[in-house]
C-alpha cells in the first residue's frame, strides 16, 4: 500500500504538499501544475484517500480540464509598463492573485499601444471575461470597453458603475503638505501634471496641496507652480529655470505629486549648489523603491501599489462569480514617509 512520501518521491515535491493537496488546505500557493500531478500520482500508484479526499479529486480533475479565464489589462502609462517604477508592482499583484486563483492574463497594454488596430482586435478575439483599468484612459475607449467586456475592474478611476480600487489622493497630497507647514514651511511650491480633463485644478493631488494651504490661512503661489505633464524631463528643467529668478522668489519646500516628479527637480537644486533640505525641501508621492535610495533620502507617501493590484484581481474574480456583484469603491491606506528630504525645521519660514 503506497504511502504519502511515495507520492512525494513520485512528484518531487514534499510530503507536507501532497497533504495539503488532498486536504485542500489554501494557506500556502500550491499552482494546479503541481495538484494536477500529485492527483496523477495518487491514481498511478493506487494510493486510496478517503472519501473527502477523493471528492477533492474529482473536483480537481473537473477544474483542470476546464480553461482558466482570460483576464485583460490597459495600463495609463506611456512606455515600459513592466519597468515602470509605479505601474509595475501594481502589475506583478494582479498577476500574482490571478494565477492563485487559476486566472490568466491575456495582454497588458499601454495606452499608445492601444492605439493600433491588432490590440483593438484582441479585445474581440481573446474573448476575455475581464478587464483591469490602471487609472484614467480616453472616454471613447474606456466606453467600447464596457460594451465588449463582461466585467471591468478600475484601479484609480472614476466610475460608480464598477469595482474601484484606488487612495484618497486628496488626502495623501495634504497629509505630505501638512508635514512641511510643521516644519516652518510657508512658500511651499508644487510639481505635477493635469489628469485627462488637462485641468490642473481638477487634479486630486493638486486639489490636496491646495487645501492643505487653505486650512494654515495660506494661498498657492502661481509662481511656484510647476505644471510639468508629468514629465520628468520638464520637472528637472522647470526647478532649474524657477532657480535662475531672484532668491526671494523660490520656494523653501516642494511638494511632488510623484517621486519621479521630485527626483528629477531635486537634481535641479543640487546642481545650482544648493543643500535639501535646508534650502530646499521636497516630499514626493508613491514610495517608488529608488526613492530611499536617492541623495538624501526622499520623503514620500507610500501607496501600497502591490495590494492594490492583489485586491483589483480579487475583486475581479469575485465578479465573475457573483460573489460581490455590486460595484464599489475601495480605499487602500497610505502611509506619510518622513526621510532626510524634509526632516528639517524652518524657524524663519
Amino acid at each position: 500500500m503506497p504511502k504519502l512520501k511515495d507520492i512525494a518521491q513520485h512528484v518531487g515535491v514534499s510530503i507536507s504538499t501532497v497533504s495539503r493537496v488532498i486536504n485542500n488546505d489554501s494557506s500556502r500557493h500550491i499552482s494546479q501544475e503541481t495538484k494536477s500531478k500529485i492527483w496523477n500520482a495518487i491514481k498511478e500508484l493506487g494510493y486510496e484517500p478517503n472519501e473527502t479526499a477523493r471528492q477533492l479529486a474529482r473536483k480537481s480533475e473537473k477544474d483542470a480540464d476546464q480553461p482558466s479565464r482570460q483576464i485583460g489589462c490597459i495600463v495609463s502609462a506611456p512606455q515600459h509598463k513592466y519597468n515602470h517604477p509605479y505601474f509595475s508592482p501594481i502589475l506583478a499583484g494582479i498577476e500574482k492573485k490571478l494565477a492563485e486563483l487559476n486566472y490568466s492574463l491575456a495582454f497588458v497594454h499601454t495606452l499608445e499601444e492601444m492605439q493600433s488596430e491588432s490590440a483593438m482586435g484582441k479585445l474581440v478575439e481573446t474573448k476575455l471575461d475581464g478587464m483591469v483599468i490602471v487609472e484614467g484612459i480616453p472616454s471613447d475607449l474606456y466606453a467600447y470597453i464596457k460594451k465588449v467586456i463582461p466585467v471591468v475592474v478600475g484601479i484609480d478611476i472614476t466610475d460608480p458603475f464598477v469595482p474601484v480600487i484606488t487612495y484618497d489622493r486628496v488626502q495623501a497630497a495634504k497629509s505630505a503638505v501638512r508635514h512641511l507647514l510643521d516644519q516652518g514651511h510657508r512658500k511651499i511650491g508644487f510639481i505635477g501634471g493635469a489628469g485627462l480633463t488637462g485641468d490642473i485644478e481638477r487634479e486630486k493631488r493638486y486639489r490636496g496641496y491646495r487645501y492643505a494651504l487653505q486650512e494654515a490661512g495660506l494661498e498657492a503661489d502661481p509662481r511656484l507652480i510647476i505644471n510639468a505633464g508629468w514629465d520628468v524631463n520638464a520637472s528637472y528643467g522647470r526647478m532649474a529655470e524657477l532657480l535662475q529668478e531672484d532668491r526671494s522668489l523660490w520656494p523653501t519646500a516642494v511638494f511632488a505629486a510623484s517621486d519621479m516628479m521630485a527626483i528629477s527637480a531635486m537634481r535641479a537644486v543640487v546642481e545650482r549648489g544648493l543643500h535639501i533640505p535646508e534650502d530646499i525641501a521636497f516630499v514626493g508621492l508613491d514610495d517608488i523603491e529608488v526613492s530611499q535610495f536617492t541623495s538624501p533620502p526622499l520623503s514620500t507617501v507610500h501607496v501600497p501599489k502591490f495590494e492594490m493590484g492583489l485586491m483589483a484581481a480579487k475583486v475581479m474574480v469575485d465578479q465573475i462569480t457573483d460573489s460581490h456583484p455590486l460595484p464599489f469603491k475601495l480605499f487602500m491606506p497610505f502611509e506619510l514617509l518622513i526621510r532626510q528630504s524634509s526632516d528639517y525645521v524652518r524657524n524663519n519660514g
